[in-house]
């Protein structure tokens, strides 16, 4: 019979792996499909006011596939975490924001929750099915220093690539390109 500590570890870690699947699977998806329609991408990052556009489509196909990777297999878990807040935190100002919270209407809480449920996976730690911890990296950075590193560092960011390359839209801007 097992030990129930034992049996709760197992629980968590099972916890732990589902978060980084569903977070990193729909990141990975979301970089993939941006990935496969870059000119397309690259209209709408013009359409919501970002300079730049194709290298806005190129730089979210890649970040969002490989931090979406890196969650699926628990490597360098904070740091994936960080990439993720941070692109939230792009779309959640630049394209959300202005619609409320409500999803159903284009607003901020899908963006919200990706963040949130990410940064706790960094709190949490990748678990022990995880590159981080066949690599005993896990150890590293752990409890609220890794959620600090997941959101403080994801937030630095956002806000860099929207000093960077984000001009709000006039309000009749459209989807066209300019």
């Amino acid at each position: 019979m097992a030990v129930h500590g034992d049996t709760n570890d197992h629980g968590k870690d099972l916890a732990r792996l589902l978060l980084r699947v569903a977070l990193g699977g729909t990141m990975v998806a979301h970089g993939v499909k941006h990935g496969r329609s870059l000119e397309g991408t690259a209209r709408w990052f013009r359409s919501i006011g970002f300079r730049s556009p194709e290298f806005q489509a190129r730089a979210s196909a890649v970040v969002e596939t490989a931090a979406g990777a890196a969650l699926v297999a628990g490597a360098a878990t904070p740091l994936a975490a960080a990439a993720v807040v941070g692109t939230m935190g792009v779309a959640g100002h630049a394209v959300h924001r202005s619609n409320g919270f409500f999803v159903n209407a284009e607003g901020y809480e899908y963006v919200l929750n990706v963040a949130v449920a990410t940064t706790a996976l960094a709190a949490l730690g990748p678990g022990r099915w995880s590159v981080d911890r066949a690599l005993k990296t896990d150890r590293w950075l752990t409890g609220l220093p890794a959620a600090a590193v997941a959101g403080g560092l994801g937030a630095v960011a956002a806000m860099g690539q929207l000093a960077a390359f984000w001009d709000r839209p006039a309000a009749d801007d459209t989807d066209e390109p300019r």
